[in-house]
């Protein structure tokens, strides 16, 4: 091989620089971008029996649209598990939910798992769950801002930056699959007041899944026509349907689950034995729990 000339050094260090200086402004200008949108908080609730790759597969796709906006920086993803007391069919103990989902999120840098909801006395309505986080988010502002007043930066642009940073109040959706919106139509199921809380107030970021219709279901709802704005429909390309319904029931079978849920949950569900026969007749013939409380005629709902 011929050597390299210290012409051709100098050109090629040149190039490298000018791509080093490039990339250096392309990633301040994507960073000052997104530093200036309104900082957005992603919170999905759900059985999570078991938590499984699609429900991590939702809060990413979730973030890569809002970020698509233009208006939005996510900023966290937290799960909120049902508490027991939600009485649904085969639903195992929160203690077992919560570990599985906290062993799956150990490889994300965003998303976490959140018991509050797990630890009431009783079934919490999604809108104080929601109220919940929120206030959460308000506090944690707050403390920062006191933290900020009593550091003493050593430049003024150093002193603006930390202000800016923590001076916008996050807003709060509601991450769900569209499914979701059809279930604002059953009877009793939703208090009126409740509804239009959390769709006027936080808003709603629903993911379609294949067969789903979302924007027939804002259609048939007043309230949703009406708040449309407030919710945003995002499509996955990449159909996967994978259910925790549909888990349980490999499992029960002895069926593998791999690359279906992450593995570190497989070993997990192993070693407790968690799902089987007996835990899937668990809550069999109960109400759910908003169903007893609205007085509902309505015998079953999975």
């Amino acid at each position: 091989m011929a050597p390299i000339s210290d012409s051709m050094r100098k050109i090629s260090g040149a190039a490298i620089q000018q791509l080093k200086t490039s990339f250096s402004g392309w990633s301040f200008s994507i960073f000052m971008s997104m530093k200036s949108r309104i900082p957005l908080i992603l919170l999905a609730c759900g059985s999570f029996n078991p938590i499984t790759n699609m429900h991590m597969r939702l809060f990413e796709l979730a973030r890569d649209h809002l970020h698509q906006t233009g208006r939005y920086r996510v900023i966290e993803g937290i799960m909120s598990p049902v508490s027991d007391d939600y009485r649904k069919k085969g639903l195992v103990s929160a203690r077992h939910r919560i570990a599985m989902a906290k062993l799956a999120l150990e490889t994300s840098d965003w998303i976490r798992v959140d018991p509050w909801e797990t630890e009431q006395e009783s079934w919490t309505e999604t809108v104080k769950v929601l109220r919940h986080h929120y206030n959460e988010s308000v506090r944690l502002l707050q403390s920062r801002k006191e933290i900020m007043k009593s550091i003493q930066p050593t430049e003024r642009s150093t002193e603006n930056s930390l202000s800016s940073q923590y001076s916008v109040l996050p807003e709060l959706k509601l991450l769900c699959g569209a499914d979701f919106l059809q279930t604002f139509q059953t009877p009793n199921l939703w208090k009126k007041e409740h509804l239009q809380e959390i769709v006027e107030q936080f808003g709603l970021v629903c993911i379609s899944r294949a067969g789903s219709d979302p924007a027939q279901y804002i259609n048939e709802s007043e309230l949703l026509t009406k708040c449309q704005h407030n919710i945003f429909l995002v499509k996955e390309w990449i159909q996967n349907e994978i259910s925790s319904t549909q888990i349980r029931y490999a499992l029960r079978r002895g069926l593998s689950v791999k690359y279906l849920i992450p593995d570190s949950v497989i070993a997990y569900i192993a070693y407790h034995n968690i799902y089987t026969e007996e835990s899937e007749r668990k809550n069999e013939g109960d109400l759910l729990q908003p169903l007893k409380l609205h007085n509902t005629v309505v015998t079953s709902f999975e």
